[in-house]
């Protein structure tokens, strides 16, 4: 009993924890259906729901980071480098503890990301004044320059996407003016194909509705179509 206990205990908080997100999950997606359902003042009706912002978010993310990936591929680096040099060259000095909070990730990840960028000449380390344990974390010109790089044309993408005429009347607007214009019809072709398959299973579901409403209308009938009478041939 004794040795149980502790894991039974982690076995409950693990489960805790999944219906948490669960109940954040459903939170969240009835925020987004209101948001779609009620637009803020002076905004065009919105005609999408929860699934189509998500989706939207995944094609204006992938071209939003898909811009500097391209700059990072040259140097061999990957948008975990992105991450860290962002933060470094905006906030010098900051530790390896407050880089992990923001990140999220491993120290493990961390340190392997660190190994590159600081043996490639891009950030550099330096002992903390009161104690020098800490390692605080700059970044050197080359690094100032990549960073300022690739914030330059994520910053060029969102000034389009926000200068776009359709931008400014939803979220869906200007998610869909952050994708690249050559895309933006493969894109609204692949959402129409759901849409298409929801009203179809609309359709359906109203019709087996009104055949049931039908059968049960019919006098003599039962819920499932047999004889109310009981009798049998």
């Amino acid at each position: 009993m004794t040795r149980t206990a502790p894991r039974q205990e982690a076995l409950g908080q693990e489960a805790l924890g999944r219906k948490a997100l669960r109940q954040e999950a459903l939170r969240q997606e009835a925020y987004l259906e209101t948001f779609a359902a009620n637009p803020r003042p002076g905004a065009a009706p919105a005609a999408l729901g929860s699934d189509d912002l998500i989706e939207l978010l995944f094609f204006a993310y992938r071209d939003f980071v898909g811009d500097p990936d391209r700059i990072l591929a040259a140097y061999g680096f990957g948008r975990a480098h992105h991450r860290v040099l962002h933060f470094v060259d905006r906030y010098p000095g900051l530790t390896i503890a407050e880089l992990l909070d923001i990140l999220r990730i491993t120290k493990q990840s961390l340190n392997r990301v660190l190994k590159d960028l600081i043996g490639q000449g891009y950030v550099a380390q330096k002992p903390g004044a009161s104690d020098r344990r800490q390692r605080l974390l700059y970044c050197t010109d080359a690094g100032a320059e990549l960073a300022a790089d690739l914030t330059r044309v994520q910053a060029r993408r969102l000034a389009r996407a926000l200068a776009a005429p359709d931008s400014r009347g939803s979220p869906e607007d200007f998610l869909m003016a952050m994708i690249e214009p050559e895309d933006r019809p493969a894109v609204r072709s692949l959402m129409a194909r759901r849409g298409t398959r929801a009203r179809s299973a609309d359709a359906g579901s109203a019709q087996e509705s009104a055949a049931q409403q039908r059968l049960r209308a019919v006098p003599g009938r039962d819920a499932i179509g047999n004889g109310s009478g009981g009798g049998g041939a």
